[in-house]
């Protein structure tokens, strides 16, 4: 049988996959070229991320697709209820990348609460010939321990970027509207672990507490976070989104940092991806990364185990 990982495929996956007799290609396909492709090399398994989509088309065009697997949680670019309906298993890996995003999250909220996303865009061009003043600028930076974080989604993600907050001292309020409570689990490296329930509140009240407020929702038609709702946020907050682009209004949020209703803005995900809007882009209180929460070594391989254990268990 034969595996297409059109978005690539980490070592760990590949190697699973052919010790169990599959044959794994990584070859990367042009969109347009998919359909000839597969159905040329008569391909069983065909994984994505991000890159790719699988549509209605797509899935009738293929008739020899048993499997249609996405690298990561979403899968939004698969039309997924459509795949099952003609008998066509649709897997995805939705705990494997979760402590990634967490990190990128806090590496981006401790980098604007400390300026660091400025600086080193100034340090570079100024820092020879400015450094008393630059530090002057940045000298109001602002600790995270004791704040609180607010999360909105409290599903795997969520739950692990709270946990890294609880790790740091800071409290969390989450909503979620499928869930009442979730219990945390802290693990440390001696093998010790602490479980800490959080029970959700409304939407509206994480807005009115969140000194630092992350957005783990998949996406949807609407925004999560429009001018009304950044309104009722705190004065000086910061906001994080490395879910889904199209969840936060960004015209708003600029409107927001602008008059300085907000500190600070981190976006991995875009409206307008894969081509940014230039405004958010060049914006001084946004810190930026193009769409990498999944993207470390430790998470692709997740990926690539969790991915080859299921599509093992289901045709081999």
């Amino acid at each position: 049988m034969k595996v297409l990982a059109n978005d690539g495929l980490a070592q760990s996956g590949v190697t699973a996959l052919e010790a169990a007799g599959f044959e794994v290609l990584l070859t990367s396909v042009a969109q347009e070229q998919l359909e000839s492709f597969i159905n040329q090399e008569n391909i069983d398994v065909l994984l994505v991320r991000s890159a790719t989509t699988v549509r209605q088309e797509l899935i009738d065009a293929c008739p020899s697709m048993k499997i249609i697997g996405r690298g990561g949680v979403g899968m939004d670019n698969i039309d997924v209820q459509y795949a099952r309906d003609k008998g066509v298993h649709v897997i995805n890996t939705p705990a494997a990348s979760s402590h990634s995003v967490a990190e990128l999250v806090f590496a981006h909220l401790t980098g604007m609460a400390r300026f660091l996303h400025d600086a080193n865009r100034n340090m570079p061009l100024e820092g020879e010939s400015n450094f008393k003043g630059l530090k002057k600028a940045y000298a109001k930076g602002v600790e995270l321990k004791g704040k609180t974080l607010g999360v909105l989604g409290f599903g795997r993600i969520g739950q692990a970027t709270a946990a890294v907050a609880l790790r740091l001292g800071m409290k969390v309020v989450a909503f979620d509207p499928f869930m009442e409570s979730a219990t945390l689990s802290l693990d440390f490296f001696d093998g010790q672990s602490i479980a800490l329930k959080i029970d959700t509140i409304s939407k509206e009240e994480v807005l009115k507490q969140a000194d630092f407020l992350t957005l783990h929702v998949p996406a949807q038609d609407g925004y999560v976070i429009g001018a009304n709702e950044l309104e009722i946020m705190k004065d000086g907050a910061f906001i994080a989104n490395a879910a889904r682009g199209g969840v936060i209004d960004e015209v708003a949020l600029l409107a927001a940092l602008d008059k300085g209703k907000l500190a600070g803005a981190a976006l991995d995900v875009f409206e307008t991806e894969p081509k940014p809007a230039v405004q958010v882009l060049m914006h001084s209180k946004v810190s930026l990364t193009p769409h990498i929460g999944a993207a470390t070594g430790e998470a692709q391989d997740r990926i690539g185990g969790e991915l080859a254990t299921q599509i093992i268990t289901l045709l081999a």
